[in-house]
């Protein structure tokens, strides 16, 4: 999906993820945009998820001290959405869609082709918001891992029957892909990629400083000499209500009702403020270039047998004076 606009002849563009497939496409949006001095936003929802703006607040606080390492990623069970009847979504048949759902016919694809972490935005966008990239910070180099593939072939043996046609393709993709990404300013980020074996729904996120450390799958918080015993995790939910983002404390009654658990209300409303205010967005074409190369580069880095890949720098050099822009107090 890309949605466009012309506001007084500023183009403004709004992109789904991902913003490329080969790492040239990202090199060919950055350079179109700056030719032509567009505004293009990825429309990444998760970077305005409640709990991560909140952390966003503790993080730009000083509540976790000093970023040190941080993780996420996408870990989603979609058997049942790369194999479906092309009618139902979730259909629990052995097909791929190719007549069907859209989702299905691009996910099941890619699954077979491609071999690296295929949807990195969900994770790293608020990561990378954490840590200031491309804004005083930026990615240095990437290695990524890739497991065996063996839970799609599963999936469709266990549901049809080793006979079917599906259960004689060699799907390429690993099941667990992980990628350690360095930074310019020393912390180490983990991404993993994990959509074809059974596990509840997590992107996994864990942002960790000198002084703390969040992590969403257990819901815990532990801040040194603030957290009532040592050693221990918090429940998490007093400190993201103590810290909740003015953005969300502001527009909270307006998102209810809205896609993603209010996510969709905020980054669509930031697009359009952006556009009527005739501004910058606030995820630019840096930002989606950056965290979208993060598939081909992986890709990359496993074909090659693991190695260490330099991770170009979209910003040629800017990052170490462009300030941080995303969620600010006078942000909208």
């Amino acid at each position: 999906m890309i949605i466009g606009s012309i506001e007084s002849g500023i183009s403004y563009i709004g992109s789904e993820v991902m913003i490329g497939i080969t790492l040239q496409d990202h090199w060919d949006v950055v350079k179109a945009a700056e030719k032509y001095k567009a505004h293009v936003m990825m429309l990444e929802n998760v970077c305005y998820r409640r709990d991560v703006m909140a952390v966003l607040n503790m993080v730009r606080q000083g509540i976790f001290g000093e970023m040190i390492h941080l993780q996420g990623g996408y870990q989603h069970d979609l058997r049942e959405v790369k194999f479906n009847d092309g009618v139902k979504p979730y259909g629990g048949g052995c097909e791929m869609g190719e007549q069907g759902w859209t989702e299905a016919r691009w996910r099941t694809a890619h699954s077979i082709h491609r071999n690296g972490d295929l949807y990195p935005t969900h994770g790293i966008g608020p990561i990378a918001h954490y840590i200031n990239i491309n804004r005083g910070n930026r990615f240095t180099n990437l290695c990524s891992f890739s497991s065996k593939a063996r839970g799609l072939h599963d999936h469709v043996v266990k549901t049809c029957g080793k006979d079917h046609p599906n259960a004689k393709i060699n799907f390429k993709l690993g099941d667990v892909v992980t990628t350690s990404i360095g930074c310019a300013n020393g912390e180490t980020i983990l991404l993993q990629h994990d959509t074809n074996l059974p596990r509840p729904y997590s992107l996994g996120f864990r942002v960790q400083g000198t002084a703390g450390i969040w992590m969403d799958v257990n819901k815990g918080i532990y801040i040194e000499g603030r957290s009532p015993k040592p050693h221990q995790w918090d429940d998490a939910k007093s400190w993201l209500e103590k810290y909740d983002h003015p953005l969300w404390a502001r527009w909270s009654k307006e998102a209810a009702g809205s896609g993603h658990g209010g996510m969709d209300f905020y980054v669509v409303h930031a697009f359009i403020e952006s556009v009527k205010r005739k501004s910058g967005t606030p995820l630019d074409v840096y930002d989606a270039a950056a965290w979208s190369a993060i598939t081909p580069l992986s890709e990359q880095s496993i074909a090659l047998g693991n190695e260490t890949v330099e991770f170009p720098d979209f910003t040629a050099g800017q990052w170490m004076y462009r300030k941080p822009v995303f969620a600010s107090n006078d942000d909208y």
